[in-house]
């Protein structure tokens, strides 16, 4: 039987989940955080911080440094809601939505290229699992963030 954890070991090392920055968009570095936020404010509809945390399951206080860096950086707008200001809506400045947009670009094009690397039966293998592996994930009682 392989080793299941190491296959996750080099998969995240593989896809530079590690780095400290995982993408440059001109003069602007942006982490693998910063852009798991961006790439979740870009995809919901005027979602509020609370929603985003939830999502990338991040405590709200660390998440609020990273949207202050967000902020300042340019990339990201924080608007109270009119039906309740307590509630902060987030959004995409036009910069921050160029970075969304180059860096979802990247990521197409790095994994167009490492499917292509496979037939059509293993990409869809491949995908198939993905989903699969991914719902399994989301049932599961045990959460990562307490292990190492």
């Amino acid at each position: 039987m392989e080793n299941k954890r190491e296959l996750f070991q080099v998969l995240t090392r593989r896809f530079g989940l590690l780095n400290k920055n995982c993408c440059s968009i001109g003069a602007i570095d942006i982490s693998t955080v910063q852009s798991h936020i961006i790439y979740e404010i870009d995809k919901q509809h005027t979602p509020s911080m609370q929603q985003i945390a939830d999502t990338l399951a991040m405590d709200i206080t660390t998440f609020s440094r990273q949207i202050q860096t967000l902020v300042k950086m340019e990339l990201v707008k924080k608007t109270p809601a009119a039906e309740d200001k307590r509630v902060v809506i987030l959004s995409l400045t036009v910069q921050g939505k160029f970075v969304a947009t180059s860096i979802d670009e990247s990521m197409n094009t790095y994994l167009n290229d490492v499917f292509s690397q496979m037939n059509e039966f293993e990409r869809e293998t491949v995908i198939r699992s993905l989903e699969l592996l991914n719902k399994a994930m989301s049932k599961s009682t045990v959460c990562c963030s307490t292990m190492c």
